[in-house]
């Protein structure tokens, strides 16, 4: 892991929609470069996983897969070494993507969802990377990320319909919710549920980056509408995966190729001192 960490404005982590490709290259998508395969870097919190380099029209990329999770390293430092590495390339735009389950009823597997805000409900509010900044969560996603996402989900839509706003229920898992649980962040306003957007919302904050998502919705939650099967989670994983990824490139082709930030202003120097001891 001796390589050292390439400049790149742009970043793209992937997520459950896209783990069954070769991503970008198995999407096939015009344009594509790619300019380099990463083993991965040494970060403070461990060995970061495998990164892949690529340009799209002038648009200098990193891209990683699932997250960053791997057996054996915690979802708290899987996350803190991706970001670690996306700070230290000073990557100013980043978007994701991910599988979730419907709370809300109105929405069906297949929907596509641009979430505007979040309820965290994990236990991993204190995973940052130590630079003591201040987040402000009042606008989590970058509005205008979300508007270019949305605009390619309705350019590749898939089977289902798009909606461009939405509360995502962060959890734990592995396992799934409870009936009772999905009916609690129902009352608590939820729409969609999933493990991913924290702490990926936090470390994009500190280290002011703009964030926002796309979500694939893949089953109803326990207890909403019908009970979901392994199969159907499956079917709808590999049919929409090659739009999962154009729709990424897609909005990624859509950006500015100087970026345009416009939320490391919601990160902030903290107040808090430590004490100064007494002689």
């Amino acid at each position: 892991m001796t390589a050292k960490i390439p400049r790149a404005d742009f970043a793209i982590i992937g997520g459950s929609s896209t783990n069954v490709l070769r991503f970008p290259e198995q999407v096939a998508f015009p344009g594509i470069e790619i300019l380099g395969v990463y083993a991965g870097w040494d970060t403070p919190f461990g060995p970061s996983p495998t990164f892949i380099l690529f340009e799209l029209a002038g648009r200098r990329t990193l891209t990683c897969a699932m997250h960053g999770w791997r057996p054996g390293v915690s979802r708290a430092d899987a996350s803190r070494q991706v970001f670690w590495v996306l700070q230290q390339a000073e990557v100013k735009q980043i978007l994701a993507e991910g599988g979730v389950g419907a709370i809300n009823r109105l929405l069906r597997p297949r929907d596509l969802v641009v979430p505007d805000d979040y309820l965290d409900f994990s236990v991993r509010k204190d995973v940052d990377l130590g630079t003591g900044r201040l987040g402000i969560m009042r606008e989590p996603f970058c509005r205008r990320l979300r508007q270019v996402l949305l605009a390619a989900a309705m350019t590749w839509p898939g089977r289902g319909r798009v909606f461009e706003r939405g509360n995502y229920v962060v959890t734990d898992g592995r396992h799934f919710e409870s009936r009772a649980e999905v009916r609690f962040f129902g009352l608590a306003g939820g729409d969609i549920i999933g493990q991913s957007v924290a702490p990926e919302v936090y470390l994009a904050r500190e280290i002011g980056a703009c964030y926002a998502r796309l979500e694939l919705v893949v089953n109803y939650a326990e207890g909403v509408v019908a009970d979901w099967c392994h199969s159907e989670l499956s079917d709808i994983f590999h049919g929409e995966a090659l739009l999962a990824g154009r729709r990424l490139l897609g909005t990624l082709a859509r950006l500015p190729v100087i970026p345009e930030p416009c939320c490391a202003e919601l990160s902030k120097g903290t107040l808090l001192r430590e004490p100064v001891g007494e002689d």
